[in-house]
């Protein structure tokens, strides 16, 4: 968020910093990202652009990690795409969130038209986690897995490596806490994948 932008050394444009005090509209948005392609931006349902405060060295590999785990599985199975943590997808409330990892069901990704999946997917993936990081704000990251769940995710994570937690969402239910799990199953809706924690709770 923008006030913790001078906690980190990082150059962020003031045409930004100014933005994260005014509503921004979805094609406003969308000429940011263009603009400052090297920036991570959000766009919350209310119109808050939210800048994306770069992460330490120790995130990279837990990510990497846990995008590779998706993705191989997703390859094997192929029920649906694996994403990772660079797509935007367009949420049915108007927001622009790019989760760290996501999974679409083949079905859903097939009822888009060539120019909508070049662009801000309209869609809510059917499987999301976010990998906490030191800079985010736990009850953010939260308040955006049931803002997924709501608009359509059908299995959310909420990793958390620093208090080795993850969060578990499913819609209809409450939200569930595994303390130090070694592993993470995501049946259903992702049969027969399940999440090696351990490369992602140590990093060295």
């Amino acid at each position: 968020m923008a006030r913790n932008l001078t906690q980190l050394d990082v150059h962020i444009p003031p045409e930004l910093i100014g933005l994260t005090h005014q509503l921004v509209t979805p094609k406003q948005y969308e000429q940011l990202c263009r603009k400052y392609g090297d920036v991570r931006l959000e766009l919350t349902s209310t119109g808050e652009l939210i800048i994306m405060l770069p992460t330490g060295l120790e995130s990279g590999p837990r990510n990497s990690n846990l995008t590779r785990q998706l993705d191989l599985w997703a390859e094997n199975d192929g029920s649906g795409l694996c994403f990772d943590s660079s797509t935007i997808f367009a949420l049915p409330n108007g927001a622009r969130r790019m989760p760290d990892a996501a999974w679409v069901k083949r079905e859903k990704w097939d009822t888009l038209t060539k120019e909508q999946k070049q662009r801000f997917g309209p869609l809510c993936p059917d499987f999301v986690v976010e990998l906490s990081s030191r800079t985010d704000r736990l009850s953010q990251l939260r308040n955006k897995m049931v803002e997924y769940i709501v608009n359509g995710a059908c299995l959310g994570w909420l990793i958390n490596p620093f208090s080795r937690q993850v969060y578990v969402y499913r819609p209809g239910e409450e939200g569930v806490i595994l303390e130090n799990p070694e592993t993470i199953s995501g049946d259903p809706p992702l049969s027969g994948f399940e999440l090696n924690l351990t490369k992602i709770w140590s990093v060295e």
